[in-house]
């Protein structure tokens, strides 16, 4: 029996939920599977060809909806999991009871938990840990944004290794140590370790360009970092450099993508009334209410920059129109 899982790549929740469905498989359904493990990236016109799903069962945790026979198991909790209406129809009819859906939790991670514990007995004491800090994590849950950006937690660190990793076998390779292991064994393991003093100095040295590159107006944030190796920064910097800020809005590059990051501050002075999923998902991209993002190929700049700037006008025109109505 190989059980291939599809994970959200790069992302702690991904690595996360990935780990925590291995661990419920293994202990509720098929003691003796044999597992794959891939990353998936989102990409500027997403596709899931039948190659993906490989094995005799296949299992895709916090990405999008594939509308394959060859899909068993699905489990996602982003307000933008479907790539098309059709999609969500193939869901809703999906007669299996394999494939989970609810955007209300804070983290893939805990819905796998919740579901695996409600639906097939599954004792998710083993995974506490990880599922207590992939909420936290992935739902902004720390208290300020100084302990978002101190990065002394070994959850913290993980994130960020997960998060700037290009080695398309070390997420694999962590996750079933994220199954099995407390959080403060798995950072110090021995192919972990050494990677955190260089992530941690690059860390701080992204602080420094952040600074120097973030544009405040109106309580939304732009910058412009595609001339650096920062697509994995710390999504919280900018809010502790202007806890002013409501909104952000970032354009960062790899080798493959042109990233539009759109996010709310969690500690923001007065709430987000933008709905940033939605605003993403008019130029192909998606997330959460209160954080999303769009993949532009890397040869699209030109019209990665201008959806980056339209979406920081509207951010910054609402704002406005928001303070204009509450001083009335």
């Amino acid at each position: 029996m190989i059980v291939h899982i599809l994970f959200h790549d790069n992302c702690f929740d991904g690595a996360s939920s990935a780990a925590v469905f291995h661990r419920f498989y293994r202990d509720k359904i098929h003691p003796r599977a044999d597992f794959s493990l891939q990353g998936m990236t989102h990409e500027a016109s997403q596709q899931f060809p039948e190659g993906l799903f490989r094995g005799d069962e296949n299992a895709i945790v916090d990405f999008k909806y594939a509308c394959s026979d060859r899909l068993t198991w699905w489990f996602d909790h982003h307000q933008s999991a479907f790539l098309s209406p059709d999609d969500a129809d193939h869901f809703e009819q999906d007669p299996s009871n394999r494939k989970f859906y609810d955007p209300d939790f804070k983290s893939c991670t805990s819905f796998i938990a919740t579901i695996a514990e409600q639906r097939f007995g599954f004792n998710p004491a083993s995974v506490a840990e990880l599922v207590h800090w992939t909420d936290v994590i992935d739902g902004a849950m720390y208290p300020d944004a100084k302990t978002a950006v101190e990065m002394k937690e070994p959850a913290m660190q993980l994130t960020m290794v997960i998060e700037s990793t290009q080695d398309h076998q070390f997420i694999p390779r962590l996750i079933p140590l994220l199954a099995t292991q407390p959080l403060a064994e798995v950072v110090r393991a021995p192919f972990v370790a050494p990677l955190l003093p260089p992530l941690l100095e690059r860390h701080r040295g992204s602080i420094d360009v952040l600074r120097k590159r973030i544009e405040s107006r109106d309580h939304t944030l732009f910058f412009d970092v595609t001339d650096h190796d920062l697509e994995g920064y710390n999504k919280f910097v900018p809010y502790y450099l202007h806890p002013e800020s409501i909104y952000s809005v970032g354009l960062s590059k790899s080798s493959f993508r042109v990233k539009v990051s759109v996010g709310s501050n969690p500690w923001a002075p007065s709430p987000p009334v933008v709905n940033l999923a939605k605003v993403c998902e008019r130029y192909g991209g998606g997330g959460h209410a209160r954080v999303g993002a769009i993949s532009f190929d890397v040869t699209q700049h030109a019209e990665a920059s201008e959806a980056a700037r339209e979406i920081v006008e509207e951010l910054r025109a609402s704002v406005r129109s928001t303070e204009s109505a509450s001083s009335t």
